[in-house]
């Protein structure tokens, strides 16, 4: 049957909580033996986030009655032994709808009333305004109280054609999709504009992020659901009936939202639902099966898929299977088939990324640590060779060692000037980069782009008004790549100088790599550039609605830049701690000798006394670098080992 969805989050949720048990070990093994520096300590801290915060978002979009929310009841909350998210026919889930864990937060769920669609703040914004929300506190031991808070989602109001309008829900240019009027003239629209759902289900405190969606229409009215939620999704999970396949409103959503042009096709899965409506007892189960053979082929030919990418199941007939045991009418549902697709293509995926990631970052961490136990190496060897020179020698050479030595740390106090210099040097050209990375640059950026769109007649230029943008923002990060190189070569240069006068091992860090951030700039044009179709033209033409896409925009580059920023302030950290560590390093040493000459004075045993320290102190470096070696390797070892297993390692360390 192979790893069905469930089973396959189960088993990276496991190895998650035992990679964060390994780096708690290997963080506390650093601080007891002098090895965390502010670099390390910045390298931890990004492991650490970057596997906390780790979400596997999957988003369930469909048109109206496709059965998604019973497809998310199936495949996630079957457990429950009964519906939980609301499935009855109609219209049920009239707002996007996020299900998702957060500890910081009680069982609750959220509601953002629709009119704040009328205020100009991004819905992430609205997100730092709990006040703002309605909220309704959930049981998660009972069933029943949960379906019951649910069904919230299915709210809708009444409103007049002009509310209508200025909701985003009616459209005097395009009547075909607006919504249909009641006998007292007024127009039906979601009550609530978003929901969160806050509950300790065991896949969501694993990280799991479930995105159920509402209709074409309410989708093309919130652009930070079609320009930011979905296409930051890990995957996407698109909805047909099984008897008409493809239809008019499908294609529409399927193009102008979910066409992918990444090179990540698996993450699309179509699911032709409702398969149980072709059960036919006048028909045999092979004429079944061609029919809805042909159903996969014709949808697979339309939407320009892989075969294997459409799936055909029966949401309904899955969930009473499996809230009733069925094992023979789980295996007619074909849900199995599609829980195997999102293990395989979702989890492996993001499994793969994120190890791919710990990787890299474990590999620097160890360079960052090893760095500092390989300058401890070198200044032994500087004073073993010092002190083996001593041997047979008089006392006026000792003391001419002394002099030596405070000579030399007296060279070396002057050193400090000129490091820095080299520092002031380095923070300025940096002050360029933050600068063209920063808040305020992007701000302008969204200004100017805001202004554009508001300008008369802008209809068929908003392309271009996007394009100029996009065009200014990668001619910023090209810059501040250019001032990288810059700043690079100036350290290598410094580092060179400064290890040339003072005998320093000074490496200059690995410059940062902004080229991937322009990539993901062109992901996030891509998707705003499938947005701005003629199908979208109208909206773009409403000022309002303009000003809350740009907002979504800025929202998401603000992501981006964070990101960018983040690396540069890393490589300043790794530049820094270097100068440090060689600094602190180097003026023990000075102590060590000095120390060493004087025991050297006082007693004739001295000098092989401290040969011999000197050689044990080798020795306790090579156990370190073979202790670090070993604490790394196992951060990235697969989820293969019981997390109960580190109890021991644990207090052996």
């Amino acid at each position: 049957m192979g790893t069905s969805f469930n089973d396959q989050f189960d088993q990276h949720g496991a190895w998650r909580r035992e990679f964060a048990l390994r780096l708690k070990l290997l963080s506390e093994w650093l601080r007891d033996h002098e090895l965390l520096d502010a670099a390390v300590e910045e390298r931890l801290r990004r492991l650490e986030t970057s596997m906390r915060s780790d979400k596997v978002m999957v988003a369930f979009v469909a048109e109206f009655s496709r059965g998604k929310s019973e497809l998310i009841n199936a495949i996630f909350f079957a457990g429950y032994k009964r519906r939980i998210m609301p499935a009855s026919a109609g219209r049920t889930t009239m707002c996007p709808t996020e299900l998702g864990y957060d500890s910081d937060v009680p069982p609750c769920l959220r509601l953002l009333p629709i009119e704040t669609r009328l205020q100009p703040q991004a819905l992430m914004e609205w997100r730092m305004v709990p006040e703002k929300w309605t909220r309704v506190d959930l049981d998660v031991n009972d069933p029943a109280q949960l379906a019951q808070a649910f069904e919230k989602v299915a709210e809708v109001r009444h409103v007049t054609i002009d509310e209508a309008k200025a909701l985003g829900f009616w459209h005097d240019d395009t009547p075909e999709d607006n919504p249909m009027l009641a006998a007292n003239g007024l127009v039906e629209v979601p009550r609530w504009r978003h929901a969160l759902i806050n509950i300790a289900h065991p896949l969501l405190k694993q990280g799991l992020v479930i995105l159920d969606t509402p209709g074409l229409n309410a989708i093309g009215a919130e652009p930070e659901l079609t320009v930011n939620l979905i296409p930051q999704a890990h995957a996407v999970v698109f909805i047909l009936a099984a008897d008409t396949g493809v239809t008019k409103s499908d294609l529409a959503i399927w193009r102008e939202h979910l066409i992918s042009e990444s090179a990540d096709s698996d993450s699309r899965l179509v699911v032709l639902n409702k398969i149980d409506t072709m059960w036919d007892s006048l028909s045999t189960p092979a004429q079944v099966q061609s029919q809805i053979d042909r159903q996969r082929a014709t949808s697979a030919e339309i939407l320009g898929l892989r075969l294997e990418q459409v799936i055909a199941v029966s949401a309904q007939k899955g969930l009473v299977a499996k809230v009733n045991n069925n094992a023979a009418l789980l295996q007619a549902s074909q849900l199995p088939v599609l829980e195997r697709a999102l293990s395989q293509g979702v989890m492996g995926q993001r499994q793969k990324i994120l190890q791919q990631s710990v990787a890299t970052g474990v590999t620097e961490l160890r360079a960052e640590a090893l760095r500092a136990i390989n300058i401890r190496r070198r200044d032994l060897a500087e004073q073993m060779i010092e002190l083996k020179g001593l041997r047979g020698k008089n006392t006026s050479v000792i003391r001419h060692m002394r002099a030596r030595i405070e000579q030399e740390q007296g060279d070396f106090d002057v050193s400090g000037a000129k490091i820095h210099a080299v520092r002031s040097v380095h923070l300025k050209l940096l002050r360029e980069v933050f600068n063209l990375l920063g808040t305020s640059t992007l701000k302008s950026e969204m200004g100017e782009l805001t202004k554009a769109l508001r300008t008369p007649g802008i209809k068929l230029g908003v392309k271009r008004a996007y394009t100029l943008t996009f065009d200014r923002l990668r001619a910023g990060l090209q810059r501040a790549q250019a001032t990288s190189a810059d700043i690079q070569e100036m350290l290598t240069g410094s580092f060179r100088q400064l290890n040339t006068e003072y005998g320093f091992s000074l490496q200059a860090p690995k410059e940062p790599d902004l080229a991937r951030y322009a990539r993901d700039l062109e992901l996030v044009e891509r998707s705003h550039n499938q947005y701005l179709g003629v199908a979208n033209a109208l909206r773009l033409a409403q000022p309002e609605f303009a000003d809350r896409l740009v907002r979504a925009l800025g929202t998401r580059l603000r992501m981006v830049y964070e990101s960018a920023l983040a690396e540069v302030e890393l490589w300043n950290k790794s530049a820094a701690a270097q100068l440090d560590a060689q600094l602190r390093e180097r003026r023990r040493n000075f102590g060590r000798r000095l120390e060493a000459i004087e025991r050297i004075q006082q007693a004739a045993s001295g000098l092989d006394d401290r040969i011999n320290e000197i050689q044990a102190q080798e020795a306790v470096l090579d156990e370190l670098d073979a202790k670090l070696a070993e604490l790394t390797a196992r951060l990235t070892e697969h989820p293969a080992s019981n997390a109960a297993a580190m109890e021991p390692q644990r207090q052996t360390a």
